[in-house]
């Protein structure tokens, strides 16, 4: 348990949220509300994922909340570009939050790695086994939704 106060990504990820909701104040209520409320809700969560999961007691749970912030800065990425792309949010501005968001993530993954909890069997350098030459391995679950249903 730590404070999240103290850790630089959560430092950047709130300077983000306090941007994004100062811009949005600006977005024209025309059909941009959703996406104000929207774009709000995802940049929110990525400091309050880090500081929740920073005050839990194992590097695992706060490993899971990072990953969850992770995602939340995926989605805001994602807002920013579809507040940009409708005239809502200008090319200047969107640089600027889209790049901070990029950094935030990538921070966001060194802190995860650090954090994630260190399985001795994973670290393993056998090699695995290899099916026999003109076998194709088994296929143990779906790659995509549907892909297990007869043609």
């Amino acid at each position: 348990m730590q404070d999240f106060r103290r850790l630089q990504v959560w430092q950047k990820a709130h300077e983000l949220a306090v941007e994004i909701f100062r811009l949005s104040e600006h977005f024209p209520a025309r059909g941009g509300l959703a996406l104000t409320n929207q774009l709000r809700r995802a940049a929110l969560s990525i400091p309050s994922n880090i500081a929740e999961g920073a005050a839990k007691p194992t590097g695992a749970e706060f490993h899971r909340f990072l990953q969850i912030a992770m995602g939340s800065a995926a989605e805001t990425e994602y807002q920013l570009l579809l507040a940009r792309d409708t005239g809502v949010l200008d090319r200047v501005h969107y640089d600027d939050l889209s790049s901070r968001t990029v950094e935030i993530r990538r921070m966001l993954v060194g802190l995860a790695k650090r954090v994630a909890p260190k399985h001795p069997a994973a670290r393993s350098t056998s090699p695995k086994p290899q099916a026999p030459q003109g076998v194709a391995p088994a296929a143990s679950e779906p790659l995509l939704a549907g892909d297990d249903l007869p043609p």
